[in-house]
């Protein structure tokens, strides 16, 4: 979490045998209740299909909004887009990167200082627990520049070329991690969906955000190997039938956000919240909307361990 502040009945069927005709009574099965687009609380919501790109729910699709950590997503995506990219490749952590997060309390995976960490893991890091600090450890390395200052920026220029190119149009980072400090890091429902259409295409994407949790070992600064432990923040894992990621986000200025996507069959549908104190229970609601089925009320949301990352 990022703190910018310091938080049928069944249908009756009758059979006239005069007409061998089939009489449905006006009561809805489940699959028809699903068909009339749900309520929800969310200042923002988008539901598409990922193939796509058909819009399945929409509110306040176009309005600009701060995003929170949701903003991973596309430091993620600038990541995994990089040619000739070696998922492999190992990145010290800095310093630099502890004294961010305790200075902005923002939500941590606990890089430690001298780790040996791949780009693979960095991304586990920034995905599963939020972690700023991994999410500043792949700006920093796959910016430009000779400092640790230019290399973010460049990275974050790079984030917005990549929003350009997927035709996000109301869309600007002024960050590579949600924590924005004039409020120019801002997105909406429909470009978000979009972006999350983009990055549900690439395979360890997928891998990762889909990881309810993962336990990864790496070369310890101090000497021998450190194992670091992470949780996804996503509660709607677990809980909601199909659902395969994405991205948890909240902060002080953009409320509770989500951008989610499940897959069932060969339809995979994606999807983003933005400001909604029930986030779990409108995606999963707009999920059924889309698949027309109706689980959202049984839904039961899958707890975090005592002491896990909250985003």
């Amino acid at each position: 979490m990022i703190r910018t502040t310091r938080r049928a009945r069944r249908t009756a069927a009758v059979v006239l045998t005069t007409g061998a005709a089939l009489v449905v009574s006006p009561l809805a099965t489940p699959a028809q209740a699903a068909a009339k687009p749900p309520s929800v609380s969310a200042k923002g919501a988008y539901l598409a299909d990922a193939k796509s790109g058909k819009q399945l729910f929409g509110k306040a699709v176009d309005t600009k909004r701060q995003m929170a950590s949701t903003t991973k997503v596309m430091t993620a995506a600038v990541v995994l887009d990089t040619p000739g990219l070696k998922l492999d490749r190992k990145i010290t952590v800095k310093k630099t990167y502890r004294d961010y997060v305790a200075k902005e309390g923002a939500s941590t995976a606990d890089l430690r200082t001298g780790d040996k960490l791949t780009v693979r893991q960095l991304l586990y890091a920034t995905l599963l627990p939020s972690g700023c600090d991994a999410a500043y450890a792949l700006a920093d390395t796959f910016g430009s520049g000779s400092t640790v200052k230019a290399r973010t920026a460049s990275f974050i220029s790079k984030m917005n070329k990549k929003a350009a190119s997927l035709g996000m149009k109301n869309t600007k980072f002024d960050s590579f991690d949600g924590i924005s400090k004039g409020g120019k890091n801002y997105s909406t429902p429909k470009d978000l969906t979009k972006l999350a259409a983009h990055t549900v295409k690439n395979s360890t994407f997928r891998t990762v955000v889909k990881a309810k949790s993962t336990r990864q070992k790496a070369p310890a600064g101090s000497g021998g190997t450190r194992t670091y432990t992470w949780y996804n923040t996503n509660k709607l894992l677990g809980s909601y039938k199909g659902a395969i990621g994405i991205k948890t986000g909240t902060g002080s200025a953009a409320g509770s956000c989500l951008v989610f996507a499940a897959t069932r069959g060969d339809k995979t549908l994606v999807g983003a919240i933005l400001n909604d104190a029930n986030r779990y229970a409108d995606a999963a609601k707009m999920l059924d909307h889309g698949f027309k089925s109706n689980s959202a009320k049984t839904m039961r949301l899958r707890p975090l361990p005592s002491g896990a990352q909250q985003d």
